[in-house]
């Protein structure tokens, strides 16, 4: 359920790619680690000399460094937080692991099955702990729709349905967004949001024993929001997937680009007792802003489910359910304790080499 504080000393963080200006690093990961005793953020590293500076200066961090090269030799840094884009998540996180550092990198691991299989054998024939930024599965409203499943609060399951909303790869893109449009940068609605939906759905059901899957690009040209350009789109905005998980479950999900007027992010879950639904505002459940319902027995209606206090332990988050750093941050709390306990509940390289290859077998199934 929840997570138990220790009195370890706390461990260095070293994050690639923060920037002063934007970015995932600066809204997701330095709240997060200022919310969750153990670690300490002491070094950054950037494009340049001068953005690292900067970066340094408007953060507070003590080191700031160039190159990614100099920041994973510093022994002040025990993690490195690979946070870049995804084609060059593997020469990074290769760099940190050839100098025996611990590694967090973000999902994907790698561009392609190839890249997260090669990042995972390193990690392993080194011994170094890895850990990969699957963090839908540490939201305390998915860890509590697990617990209920494992308790029986919906019987037997008998079928699942996941309808989604990607909100990118819509009709249209952000300025700077252009490289999610290109299926050679690994970074998709497949990759990314359905990616990370998968996983939790998968760590609360169990895994796929068969499947079928149907991939589309039905907007070949999508429009820069801000310009009015027309860009070519080649990664799939339509991904349906259906199949048997373990258990005997059958299970259906469809991930759409852009969003809808009407659902944008519903699960069901039913049972032979019960049923239960997830619902938010978006298909990228890694975010965690999502609400529970549930019915069973007598019940004529759902009603909400709250999460118990117990899921969160994080007092600095009371109240921010709603932020990026949220999830994040018990991802953090997850990390710290299980390199206090010995344990491994957080994804690591392995897993997310198991997880790309369930991407690699949809696409492989879709003939895309």
């Amino acid at each position: 359920m929840g997570y138990c504080h220790d009195r370890s000393p706390r461990r260095g963080v070293g994050i690639i790619g923060l920037s002063a200006s934007r970015g995932w690093a600066a809204r997701a990961h330095l709240p997060a680690l200022a919310a969750v005793p153990g670690f300490e953020l002491r070094a950054l590293s950037a494009s340049t000399p001068e953005s690292a500076r900067t970066a340094g200066e408007k953060y507070g961090i003590p080191l700031a460094f160039g190159s990614a090269g100099e920041l994973v030799r510093r022994d002040e840094v025990d993690l490195v937080v690979v946070n870049v884009k995804v084609p060059h998540h593997r020469e990074l996180a290769l760099t940190a692991l050839e100098a025996g550092k611990m590694v967090l990198s973000e999902w994907p691991l790698g561009n392609g099955l190839a890249e997260a299989e090669e990042l995972a054998a390193v990690a392993e024939t080194k011994g170094i702990r890895t850990f990969v930024g699957l963090q839908a599965r540490s939201a305390p409203q998915l860890r509590y729709v697990r617990d209920l499943i494992a308790e029986g609060y919906v019987g037997e399951v008998l079928s699942t349905s996941v309808i989604a909303s990607g909100r990118g790869w819509g009709a249209e893109f952000e300025p700077g967004g252009a490289y999610l449009l290109d299926r050679t940068n690994g970074a998709s609605l497949l990759t990314i949001p359905f990616g990370h939906t998968i996983d939790a759905v998968t760590m609360v059901l169990g895994e796929f024993t068969d499947l079928d899957a149907t991939l589309a690009t039905r907007r070949p040209k999508v429009r820069n929001q801000v310009t009015g350009e027309q860009a070519r789109m080649d990664v799939p905005d339509q991904i349906a997937v259906n199949g048997v998980l373990e258990g005997g479950a059958v299970a259906s999900v469809h991930f759409r680009g852009g969003l809808s007027r009407a659902t944008n992010f519903h699960w069901e879950i039913n049972g032979t007792d019960g049923d239960l639904l997830v619902t938010g505002d978006s298909g990228h459940l890694q975010f965690g802003q999502v609400t529970v319902h549930g019915a069973r027995g007598e019940d004529t209606a759902l009603a909400e489910l709250p999460v118990p206090a117990a899921y969160s332990t994080l007092p600095a988050l009371a109240g921010r359910s709603t932020e990026m750093a949220y999830t994040v941050a018990h991802a953090y709390e997850q990390i710290r304790a299980d390199l206090a306990d010995g344990t491994h509940h957080v994804p690591d390289f392995a897993h997310a080499a198991r997880r790309h290859r369930l991407l690699d077998h949809i696409e492989r199934a879709a003939g895309f």
